[in-house]
Formats: C-alpha cells, sequence, structure tokens
C-alpha cells in the first residue's frame, strides 16, 4: 500500500511539474518579470531568501572547480536552444516571405476548390468578366487592373549542387502584372518583351540556380529563352521566372486558358463587393481570396510542419540536456553532502537549500540559452535557403532570428534547468545531519 501511494505521489508530481514547464513556456515577459520582482524581494527582505543567497553564493564560488561539469550543462542546452530557435526561425522566415507577397487591397481568382495555382484552370470567356467586375480599379487609360497569370514547373540545376535538378517556377504575366505589384522593381536589364521568348528572372532564382545571369539563354519546353532582366521583389516573387503570358501558355500548350486572375480592387473594403459579384455570377466557379490571405494559407501547412518537427526535435534534445543537468548536479550534491548537512544542522532549513541549487542550475541554463541564441542569431539570422512551395517549386526565403524566439529559446533553457536542478536540490534538503557528524 505504501508504494501504491508512494507511485501516485511521484506521478502526481511528474504532472504538476509538467503543468508547470507548460505554463512558464507559455509566459509572456511582463509575467516573467512580475516573478523574477517576486524572487528578488524575497531573497532579499526575508530570513530564508537571505540564507538562499548565502547558500548560493557558497555554490557558485565552486563553479570554478567543477567547470568540465559545469560545461555539460551549458553546452548541452545550448545544444538545445540553437536547434529549436533555428528550426522555429526557418517557419518564421518562410511564413514572412508568403506573407509578404500579398495585400488586402489585391485579389486572386482561382476555380473554384483549386487550393493553388497549380491545378487551378480559368477558360477565357472567364478571364473577361472576372476583369470586369465590380470593385476592379482601373489604370490611366482605363483599362481594369488585372492579370491574368499561368504558372508553371520547369527543372534547373541548383547552384550547390549542379548535378541535381529542382523544381523553378515560370510565371506567364499580361503588362498589367507590374502595376498590381509594384515592389516589384528591374535592377538590372530589361521587362521582357510581348511575344518574344524573353524571361526576367527573379533576384532569390538566381542566387539559387544555375544559368540565369541576365543575357544567358536556357532550354526550357523544347525551345531556346534570353535571361533578359533581373528583378527585386522582397517577397517570394524573388523564387519566380516571369515571362509573356501568351509565350509561355504557348510554349507549354495551354491554349487561351489562365491559372489564376489577380485584380487590384478600389480599396481593401472593395473585396466583399468583388467576391459577391463572382460568386454570384453563373457563369463562373471560382475561389476568391484577398492575396494575402492566400499566401498566408499557402505557409500555414509547412510552417505547422517545421515547427513540430523543430519542437520535437528540440524536446528529445531537451531530455538529453536534462539528465546531463542531472548528472551534474547530483555529483556535485555528493561533493558537497557535508557542507550542505552541516548548513543543516546550524539551522539553514531545507527551502533555502532547495531554491540555491535551482539558482545555480538555473544560472547555467541561462547561460547555455544564451550562448545558443547567439550563436544562432550569429549564423542563421538572415541566411537564405530555399524549399517547396505549395506549387512544388523551390521558395527562397531567409531564416528570420526575432527577439520573440530567442526569448522562446531562453525559457526553454529556464525550464531545462529547473527539472534538471529540481531532484538534485530535494535530496541535498533531504541529506540528513547525521551524515555530517559522521564525516567530521
Amino acid at each position: 500500500m505504501r508504494k501504491f501511494k508512494s507511485f501516485l505521489a511521484s506521478f502526481g508530481l511528474i504532472l504538476l511539474l509538467i503543468a508547470c514547464l507548460v505554463i512558464w513556456t507559455r509566459l509572456p515577459l511582463a509575467a516573467v518579470g512580475v516573478l523574477l520582482v517576486l524572487l528578488v524581494l524575497w531573497l532579499a527582505f526575508t530570513r530564508r531568501g537571505r540564507q538562499t543567497l548565502s547558500v548560493t553564493n557558497v555554490g557558485i564560488s565552486t563553479l570554478g572547480q567543477r567547470i568540465g561539469a559545469s560545461s555539460v550543462i551549458v553546452i548541452g542546452i545550448a545544444g538545445v536552444v540553437g536547434v529549436l530557435v533555428a528550426m522555429l526561425a526557418m517557419g518564421d522566415g518562410f511564413q514572412a516571405t508568403l506573407q509578404q507577397t500579398g495585400s488586402n487591397d489585391t485579389a486572386i481568382v482561382l476555380r473554384g476548390g483549386s487550393n493553388a495555382e497549380l491545378n487551378s484552370v480559368l477558360e477565357r470567356d472567364n478571364l473577361s468578366v472576372i476583369a470586369e467586375a465590380p470593385g476592379v480599379a482601373r489604370g490611366p487609360d482605363g483599362k481594369p487592373l488585372a492579370s491574368a497569370e499561368i504558372s508553371v514547373v520547369a527543372n534547373l540545376p541548383k547552384k550547390s549542387d549542379p548535378t541535381a535538378d529542382a523544381n523553378v517556377q515560370i510565371r506567364g504575366v499580361g503588362d498589367q502584372a507590374w502595376a498590381l505589384r509594384p515592389n516589384v522593381k528591374i535592377v538590372q536589364g530589361r521587362r521582357f518583351k510581348p511575344g518574344l521568348r524573353e524571361l526576367v528572372v527573379g533576384q532569390g532564382a538566381m542566387r539559387q540556380f544555375v544559368g540565369l545571369e541576365v543575357g544567358r539563354q536556357l532550354r526550357l519546353a523544347g525551345q531556346q529563352w534570353t535571361v533578359v532582366g533581373e528583378f527585386v521583389a522582397n517577397d517570394s516573387h524573388d523564387s519566380e521566372l516571369w515571362g509573356d503570358t501568351q509565350t509561355v501558355a504557348a510554349a507549354y500548350r495551354r491554349g487561351s486558358s489562365a491559372q489564376s486572375v489577380t485584380v487590384r480592387l478600389t480599396s481593401p473594403k472593395a473585396f466583399d463587393t468583388f467576391k459577391a459579384a463572382l460568386l454570384a455570377d453563373p457563369r463562373l466557379k471560382v475561389d476568391v481570396s484577398t492575396t494575402r490571405e492566400y499566401y498566408t494559407k499557402q505557409s500555414e501547412r509547412l510552417t505547422k510542419v517545421i515547427r513540430i518537427v523543430g519542437i520535437t526535435v528540440g524536446v528529445i534534445m531537451a531530455i538529453g540536456a536534462v539528465f546531463g543537468a542531472l548528472n551534474t548536479m547530483f555529483a556535485a550534491i555528493a561533493a558537497r553532502s557535508r557542507e550542505i548537512a552541516t548548513l543543516r544542522a546550524i539551522g539553514f532549513r531545507g527551502l533555502p537549500v532547495v531554491v540555491s541549487v535551482l539558482l545555480e542550475t538555473m544560472l547555467l541554463a541561462l547561460l547555455g540559452g544564451v550562448l545558443g541564441g547567439l550563436v544562432t542569431w550569429l549564423i542563421f539570422n538572415g541566411y537564405t535557403a530555399s524549399t517547396l512551395g505549395s506549387n512544388f517549386s523551390q521558395v527562397v526565403f531567409q531564416f528570420k532570428v526575432s527577439p520573440a524566439l530567442l526569448w522562446t529559446g531562453i525559457k526553454w533553457a529556464m525550464a531545462i534547468g529547473f527539472v534538471g536542478g529540481l531532484f538534485p536540490a530535494v535530496r541535498a534538503a533531504r541529506l540528513p545531519v547525521s551524515t555530517a557528524l559522521r564525516e567530521l
């Protein structure tokens, strides 16, 4: 019966510990600040707190003698934080790149039931209906600011491994595409000319693939194409190659259809009117969304996968770091058993001993968290990478190591330190006074 009660008590303690860790990782910075202030006040103005500071100072003063064992905690936790923050920075960078692509005053129209441009088809008769719908802005020439576009995928060798091909997206656009996306700027060469097999290349694609420099020729769909310009968009379009809609359609045998229509709205408020008009038209069966909403949805699935993988790897590594901290702190407690028991004998209670061991472990964890975050920021912040997007083509993006991610990493480090120091701390507090008396 006693064993069963002991098991229940241990199981309940573990559940409580897990609940506390979950709450801790979700606490905002302000709440953590309040907890820190309360801890400082307790240490400074209570008898138990002053005892805790005394014991903590003794423990910290011996860290130099235990530099090898202490570095196990610091380096182990730094590795956990580094991997976690790097994975989350990858997801945030990919998501930010796609979210920057859209806006609330532009809308994209796809065939009903299509979740991406690649599997959408809009017939020619539908294109003019969409362009003339209410809510569509018009240019100085009175024409609707609407661009019927084609999206196809081609294989090109990557600069990182010229022997391996990767997918690149080719977008066929019309003249209005430039007015719809004023952020797209030609930085080298010129725009393509309608009716010619010419391409302009996004800066990201040029960095990733071989043979896309201005003036070079490449073979696509059995035809020779000339790269005549390089553009910068600072969004996912940087990963694309642009050409004339009709020329791309003819090369890839798409006839007179398009895959999407992007329009400029008179204002963000006009979106509801535009959407209602298209959905009410019996000639059309389409899905309508703002471009911001569309590209946000495109990033959600992969971002979620990256986060799940990152957290899973982080948890596995954190378990290893916890065992490293447990081993180190148990060894430290064993080495200081006579000292701790002596303190108990002269009047120090168990609480100051427990808190002092936790403070020592969490200080080492904090150093590991800061080290891991700093190394990750130096290596990965702004690091350029690419991955498959919703159209099964490479999307070039940059890792984004934000202050929020660094704070998340530090909270994980402190949680690992807390778990790694809790059980050794409880053991230290339970050391019998007789242990010290026998060893003196």
